[in-house]
Parts: structure tokens; C-alpha cells; sequence
């Protein structure tokens, strides 16, 4: 409100009583005279008092505005240099021209004429081209969200670092609840007597008491193998940074007593509800059990997991019950459905072929119609030397199918088995199992992050050779009127002898028995050599990636192809199986162009160093012995300096 507007909202209506006053003075003159003259002289007298009265109001007013006006003044000024929110005036090549106190007290050196970018490096770019309204910022310690004017070109800085510290105290309080299994702890004791049992017992709860001592956790055993832990998301990350040593000192004090008992632990964290943390926790376990155990798994309610340990190889189970068990339960499960329809991973190998022809005579020995699904592009040279023998035996050649006419046979009722595999974007036809309501996986591999949705039944067992060795197990359990034919316990054992290099590579007692099975049906190893027989031009190939051989730290062996040279993923595999027969080399990986727009990586290993993790690392999966990716848009020498990275990594994580 100004001062000329004050004076006419006051004297506009003292004008108006005045003429109103003439005019009734006027009137009465002309009826009365000296009426008239009474009345004007009282009027004069009121318009006098009243012009004195108005007169005073308004120098009130005016003095009282003037004062407004002045601390209004003050107040922006104060409010500018005084308050607790930054102001930063930048030129028109964004350097500070002025700022206030409160920039003057966060910042600890002038920044006049400094470029705003070098005092905070990407934040007006992030609040020119994003187009954001506020975005965080920091200096030393102190934190910020930052405003920015594009008419005036100012920063405003309001100062969130209680609020940032808060936050940060908060989350770093939040609960954790774990869960550690011992695990293989059952099988070790049941032959143990008494006194080298409780002895087992009390070095294990000494050392996992030690160690929650030493970390500020909250320790409680509530049966033989399993005990509970409570921490906060704090002392988790200081957990973290030893790489979860416990496993070590478990594993190093179990040698002292000449066992191989290892421990597996599953953390749930990011939730504020204890039973979804409880859940968490006990899925990231199933996770690492899953993985073969001695390693953790921590899940975040977001749904990221997080892996430590899985340095060894997992240990053989020495009881059957478990095999005879799930036998018993894939039996009722497709006996519950009208059909079978069996698939594999995509390029499916030896292995999946064989463990996918497994289950169809497990089918069949239980009076049901089975399928595999198989297309024409699937099939490599190995393969289509397989498909020529079964295309001479009628009955198997029928049950081999295309995903098209798979996803015709389909009905709410039919059973999916998936073998070879777990993951949903590996499996030979995506929409097939999207369309399955019944599912089934059967799998050798180490569990990842990715898993088939909603299974009936899984039977996972890291510790096999392959997938073809634990459907052998479950067809012993089976009634013998339909047992195998000599072709498929051929091609069942070819499945074995590739995944474990000719019995050398992950295999234990019962990988010889499962092979002993199938050579008592008739397996015969003269066709399965011929199965695996190499051309000419493959051995040529895998001769030449051989000869691109680069030894570096710790036996790690890279070799590589061309990058204009498309090369069989077979052809890789085997060069990089045939370098761990070379003196010196523990784990091997193998560079190609598998397509135009896709580099492959295969990674063996001869147990003492994981390639699984590796391969993890860079989007890909497997076993700690036999693991491989998938890599597009780049070449062969940018994803051998990734793998190089990478492996540099996973070394220096292994480093306790």
C-alpha cells in the first residue's frame, strides 16, 4: 500500500461528506434562512475538526508505512545475507559474481569469480539439461539440495546435512536378521561318538560365538545345525568390508580337526516389518544352500542379493534319501497332469539332450506322453550327429518336437520340466514357459539371482556333474517295464562324460554309479566317442584360439579369436576345457565372436579358483568350475579388458 493511495482512500470520502454538507445548506437557504445560517456554521465547525482529525491520520499512516517500507527493506536485506539458505548469483559464463554469508560459511576459500562447475562439478549442467527442479550437492561435509533460477541465473543452497545425517543414522539402524547353517554338519556326526561330537560342537559354537562378539552381534543357536543372528544394517557393512571371515575360521578350524564342515549364512535386509526380514533371511539361506553353500547370500527387500564366499567346491552328499524322495514327488507330479513336455536351455549340449531324453523315459516308465522341444536352428554338428541315430529309432524320434507344435499340445494341465537350467531367459522358448501353469526344474548349476517363477518342484544339486547324472538317480526309483534303450543311455552318458571333461572334472562316487547305470542298459562308449567326435576344421579352430594362450597372475589363462572370425560356442568350450590340461593353468577363459553383435566368454576352472562368480559379475552364470556370458555391442578386445577387470576384482574381494 503506497502513501498516494492512503491520502485518496481518506480524503476522497471527507470531500464527498463536505459537498453533501453544501448542498443541504443550500436547500435549507432557500426555505429558511437563518436556519440555513445555523446549520452552515455547525457544518464549518465539524469540516474543521474533521480536516484536523483527517490531517493527523494521515501522517500516522504515512509515518507508520514509512516505518513498514524500512523493515521490509531490512528484512530482505537480512533475509539475503543472513538467513541459512545459500544464494549464488552467477554471470553469464557461470562464474560466481556474488553470493551470501551463508555460502561464505560453508565454503572455506573465496569463490568469487569461480566457475560454479569447478566448486560443484556437474550440478548446473544436471539443473540445466535434466530439467529438475532441485538436485543434491555437497561440499566437505556439508550437504545441500540446490534450487536454480533460470531468469535471475541464481543457485539457491538449503542446507539438509542434519537431515542427510539423520537419514543416514536411520538406516544404518535398521535391523538385519540372518540365519547360519552348518552345512553338512548332520552327515559328518551321525558316525561320530560322543566325545568327538560334543568336542565338533563346542569348537563351532565357540568360534561363531567369537566372532558375533567381535562384531557387536547377537548370536542364538535354536537347533543342531542352524542358529539365529541380529544385527543392524551398520554392523553389517563392517562385516562386509573382513568379506565375512567367518566362513574362513570355520573352514580352517574344521581342517584342524580333520573334517570339511563349511557353513552357509542368508541375510534379509531393507525391511522395517520383522517378518519380512525373517522371510528374507531365510531365502537368501535357500539362495546359498542353492549355490552349494559355504558362502552368504544377503537379499535386500528392493530385491537385489549380494554374494560372499563360494570359494569350494560343494561337497558330495553321501545319503540317496534325497534322490529316492524327489523321484517319488516328479512321479505324482506328472501323474497329476494330462502330458509332459520336456525343455532345455537354448544351443542346448550334450547334457541337456541327454537329461531331457531322461525324463521322457521317466514318463514314459509311468504310462505318460512326453515331448521334447527342439528346433532345427538348435541343432550344432554334435548334436545332428545324435539326431541322425535317434531319427533311425521311431519311437524316440517322435517324441522330439518344435516349439510350435509344443505350444499347440499345451493345456492348463500339462507339466513343464525344465532341465539344464533355472534361468527363465536361457530356456530354448521363453513363451512356452510363460504359458506352463505346472513347472518343474532340474538343474546342476549354482542358483542365481534369476530363477523360474512359482515351480511345483525343484531338485538343484550343485554338487553333480550334470544334469543328466541326477535324472539317472531318479530313474533308478522308477519301475523297470520301460527301462532305457540303448541309445538314450548313450546319449545320457555322452550328457555325463562332456560336463565332467571324460571323469575329470567334478565328478564324484556317484557320478560313477550314475554312469555304471547307464552302462548296464546298454550304454555304449564307442558311439558315444563317435557322438563327440570332432571335424577336421573345429580342431583347426580350436587350435587357433589354443594358440592366442595368455598365462597371467595365479594360473588364470585368457585366450581369444578374431574379432572378424564368428566362432561355434563348442569350438570355445572345448579350447577353453583343452587349456587346463596345460602345466600351470588353474582356471581358463576363452574370447570369440559368437554372432555379429555378440562376444561369448567360456570359463573352466579346476576348482580352486570360482569362474561362476566371474562370469556373475559380467551378466552371466554357471558352476564355480564351468560358467560362460553373453556380451553384445563391443569387441573382442573390449570384453577381455571387462574380463580382465573383473577378474581383478574378484581377486582382490577373495583377499581377506
Amino acid at each position: 500500500m503506497n502513501r498516494k493511495y492512503n491520502r485518496q482512500t481518506l480524503v476522497f470520502p471527507f470531500a464527498v461528506m463536505c459537498l453533501a454538507a453544501l448542498i443541504l445548506v443550500v436547500l435549507l437557504f432557500t426555505v429558511h434562512r437563518l436556519m440555513a445560517l445555523l446549520a452552515g456554521s455547525i457544518i464549518i465547525a465539524i469540516i474543521i475538526v474533521c480536516a484536523f482529525v483527517l490531517r493527523n491520520s494521515i501522517q500516522r499512516n504515512e509515518r507508520y508505512f514509512q516505518q513498514l517500507a524500512t523493515r521490509v527493506e531490512k528484512s530482505k536485506t537480512y533475509a539475503i545475507t543472513e538467513l541459512p539458505v545459500g544464494v549464488v548469483l552467477l554471470d553469464e559464463s557461470d562464474h560466481v559474481e556474488w553470493h551470501n554469508l551463508f555460502i561464505n560459511d560453508k565454503i572455506d576459500r573465496p569463490i568469487l569469480s569461480d566457475s560454479i562447475n569447478e566448486i560443484f562439478p556437474n550440478l548446473l549442467n544436471q539443473l540445466k539439461v535434466t530439467g529438475v527442479e532441485e538436485v543434491p550437492a555437497q561440499y566437505n561435509d556439508s550437504k545441500f539440495k540446490v534450487r536454480y533460477s533460470k531468469e535471475t541465473n541464481v543457485l539457491y543452497f538449503l542446507d539438509i546435512t542434519d537431515k542427510v545425517e539423520t537419514y543416514e543414522l536411520y538406516e544404518e539402524s535398521k535391523p538385519v536378521i540372518g540365519t547360519i547353517f552348518l552345512d553338512n554338519y548332520d552327515e559328518l556326526t551321525q558316525n561320530m561318538s560322543d566325545a568327538n561330537r560334543t568336542e565338533m560342537n563346542s569348537m563351532m559354537t565357540a568360534a561363531i560365538n567369537t566372532w558375533a562378539e567381535e562384531n557387536n552381534v547377537f548370536v542364538k543357536r535354536y537347533s543342531s545345525d542352524q542358529f539365529i543372528i541380529f544385527l543392524n544394517h551398520h554392523i553389517l557393512k563392517q562385516i562386509e568390508q573382513t568379506k565375512f571371515n567367518l566362513l574362513d575360521i570355520i573352514r580352517e578350524k574344521s581342517r584342524e580337526k580333520k573334517t570339511q564342515i563349511t557353513l552357509s549364512i542368508g541375510i534379509g535386509e531393507g525391511a522395517d516389518n520383522l517378518i519380512a526380514l525373517g522371510e528374507l533371511a531365510q531365502s537368501s539361506l535357500d539362495l546359498a544352500l542353492g549355490r552349494g553353500g559355504d558362502q552368504v547370500a544377503i537379499k535386500n527387500s528392493a530385491g537385489g542379493v549380494r554374494f560372499f564366499g563360494g570359494k569350494t567346491d560343494p561337497m558330495e552328499k553321501r545319503t540317496r534319501v534325497r534322490a529316492r524322495v524327489i523321484s517319488h514327488a516328479l512321479k505324482d507330479i506328472l501323474a497329476e497332469g494330462d502330458n509332459v513336455i520336456i525343455m532345455g536351455h537354448k544351443r542346448p549340449d550334450m547334457d541337456a539332450i541327454g537329461a531331457a531324453i531322461g525324463v521322457a523315459r521317466f514318463a514314459k516308465m509311468n504310462q505318460l506322453k512326453a515331448y521334447i522341444v527342439l528346433n532345427d536352428h538348435d541343432i550344432d554338428d554334435t548334436l545332428s550327429r545324435v539326431m541322425g541315430e535317434i531319427a533311425e529309432k521311431p519311437e524316440l524320434n517322435e517324441t522330439f518336437i518344435t516349439s510350435d507344435e509344443a505350444w499347440l499340445l499345451m493345456t492348463n494341465r500339462t507339466t513343464l520340466v525344465v532341465v539344464d537350467t533355472h534361468k527363465p531367459n536361457m530356456v530354448i522358448d521363453e513363451n512356452i514357459l510363460n504359458k506352463a501353469s505346472r513347472k518343474v526344474v532340474i538343474d546342476h548349476h549354482r542358483r542365481g539371482e534369476d530363477f523360474i517363477l512359482s515351480p511345483l518342484l525343484v531338485y538343484m544339486e550343485p554338487y553333480a556333474s550334470s544334469t543328466a547324472e541326477l535324472v539317472t538317480e531318479l530313474l533308478e526309483y522308477q519301475p523297470e517295464e520301460h527301462k532305457l534303450t540303448r541309445l538314450e543311455s548313450t546319449v545320457m552318458l555322452a550328457g555325463i562324460i562332456v560336463d565332467t571333461r571324460n571323469f575329470t572334472l567334478r565328478t564324484g562316487s556317484r557320478t560313477f554309479d550314475a554312469a555304471s547305470y547307464l552302462r548296464s542298459h546298454g550304454a555304449d562308449t564307442i558311439l558315444c566317442q563317435h557322438f563327440l567326435k570332432d571335424d577336421i576344421d573345429t580342431y583347426i579352430k580350436r587350435s587357433e584360439l589354443i594358440k592366442t594362450v595368455e598365462l597371467g597372475r595365479d594360473g588364470v589363462a585368457i585366450a581369444y579369436g578374431r574379432d572378424d572370425e564368428i566362432y561355434h560356442p563348442v569350438v570355445v568350450a572345448q579350447a577353453a576345457d583343452e587349456l587346463l590340461s596345460l602345466d600351470g593353468v588353474e582356471a581358463s577363459f576363452v574370447v570369440a565372436r559368437r554372432s555379429d553383435d555378440m562376444i561369448g566368454i567360456s570359463a573352466r576352472s579346476l576348482g580352486e579358483i570360482n569362474v561362476q562368480l566371474v562370469m556373475e559379475a559380467m551378466g552371466g552364470g554357471g558352476h564355480l568350475s564351468n560358467a560362460a556370458v553373453q556380451l553384445t555391442n563391443m569387441t573382442v578386445g573390449t570384453a577381455i579388458d571387462q574380463l580382465e577387470e573383473v577378474i581383478a576384482e574378484q581377486f582382490s574381494r577373495s583377499e581377506v
